[in-house]
C-alpha cells in the first residue's frame, strides 16, 4: 500500500529507500493511534544498537495498560538479535501494541521480510522515485492533497527546477501553495525557482533540443558560472535525447504504445512536437555527441567545460531547421 493508506496494526512493515515516504507512513500511523489514545507511548528503537530481548521488554503490558507504538528504525542495519526476536514476535504480537518495522532496502533482513510476508503483515511500499513519471505524479498528488493543481508545464518546470529529491519537491510544492493562488503554471514556478531551473541544466537541454544554440550556450555558461558541474548538464541533455528516441520508436503505433514508455502524457506530447524538427540521422548524431561528452566530463577529456559546450552546440546543429 502507499504511505497515504498506512494504518495501525499489530505489526506494520514500512519498506523501501524513499525516506520521506517512510517518515510520512510512520507519522501517519502514530497520529492515528494518538487520535484514539492521546496518552499513547511512542518508543523509537535503532536496529543497529538493538539488544537481545529488548522487543519483548518494550511490548510487555504496562501497569496501566496504555497503548504503545514501537518504531524499529533501520532494520536493514540490524544484527541477528533483532532479526530473530522480530521474527518470533510475528507469531504472537502483543495486544494494544503497534510495532512498525522500518526497512530501508537491501538484502540484510530478507528472512524477516519474507516472514512478514508469510504472516500477511500490512506493508507500506516506499520505493525510490526515479522516473520523470514518478516525480510528476508525486508533485501532482502533493498539490492535490493541498487542494491545488498545476498545469502540465508547471509540473514539468517544478520537477526540472528541484530535481528528484522528494523532500525538496515537497517543500517547493508547499511554498507554491502558500505563496500563489489558482492554477499553478510555469510562470509561477519560474518566479520562485527560476534560478534553480537554469542551474539544473534542463533549460540548457531544452534550448539545445529546440536548435537554439545561442540560448543553450548562454544558459550553459551561466549555470557553470554559478557552480554547476558539467556532468549533470550532460545527463540532462542525454535524458532529453533518450526521451525523443523512445517516443520516436513508438510513433505511429498509437496511444497504447506510448503508454508503455512509462511517461506522463504531456511528456509524450512534448517529445512528439520536438520530433518534428528532428530526423533519425540528426538524432543519431546528437546522441553520439553527448556520449562522447559524457566520457570526457567523467575523466577522459582534459577540459570538461569545453566538452559539454561542444556537445550542446553539436546537438543544436543537428536539429533539422
Amino acid at each position: 500500500m502507499p504511505w497515504t493508506q498506512a494504518a495501525p496494526a499489530p505489526v506494520v512493515l514500512v519498506a523501501g529507500p524513499e525516506a520521506l515516504l517512510a517518515d510520512r507512513a510512520c507519522e501517519r500511523i502514530v497520529a492515528q493511534v494518538r487520535e484514539a489514545d492521546p496518552e499513547v507511548e511512542v518508543t523509537r528503537v535503532d536496529a543497529a544498537t538493538y539488544a537481545q530481548g529488548e522487543l519483548s521488554v518494550l511490548t510487555s503490558p504496562s501497569l496501566f495498560a496504555e497503548a504503545k507504538v514501537i518504531l524499529v528504525e533501520g532494520v536493514e542495519r540490524a544484527g541477528d538479535a533483532l532479526l530473530l526476536d522480530a521474527e518470533a514476535y510475528l507469531a504472537a504480537p502483543a495486544p494494544d501494541v503497534v510495532v512498525v518495522l522500518r526497512h530501508g532496502g537491501g538484502q540484510r533482513g530478507k528472512r524477516l521480510l519474507d516472514a512478514a510476508k508469510r504472516a500477511q503483515v500490512p506493508t507500506v511500499a516506499c520505493d525510490q522515485v526515479r522516473t520523470d513519471a514518478d516525480k510528476t505524479a508525486f508533485v501532482t498528488e502533493e498539490l492535490r492533497r493541498a487542494g491545488r493543481r498545476a498545469d502540465g508545464r508547471g509540473v514539468r518546470a517544478l520537477v526540472d527546477a528541484v530535481g528528484s529529491d522528494l523532500r525538496e519537491l515537497a517543500a517547493a510544492c508547499a511554498q507554491l501553495v502558500a505563496d500563489t493562488t489558482g492554477l499553478i503554471g510555469e510562470e509561477a514556478v519560474q518566479r520562485y525557482h527560476g534560478g534553480r531551473v537554469e542551474a539544473t541544466g534542463f533549460q540548457v537541454a531544452d534550448a539545445a533540443v529546440a536548435g537554439d544554440a545561442g540560448r543553450a550556450v548562454a544558459l550553459l555558461r551561466h549555470a557553470m558560472a554559478t557552480g554547476l558541474d558539467p556532468v549533470p548538464v550532460v545527463a540532462a541533455v542525454a535524458a532529453r535525447l533518450r526521451t525523443l528516441a523512445k517516443v520516436g520508436a513508438v510513433r505511429g503505433r498509437g496511444a497504447a504504445a506510448a503508454r508503455e514508455l512509462g511517461m506522463a502524457p504531456w511528456q509524450v506530447d512534448r517529445a512528439a512536437q520536438d520530433l518534428r524538427r528532428w530526423t533519425p540521422e540528426g538524432l543519431a548524431v546528437a546522441i553520439s555527441a553527448v556520449a562522447q561528452a559524457d566520457a570526457e566530463v567523467k575523466g577522459e577529456g582534459r577540459d570538461p567545460r569545453f566538452a559539454v559546450e561542444r556537445a550542446v552546440l553539436r546537438v543544436a546543429a543537428a536539429v533539422d531547421h
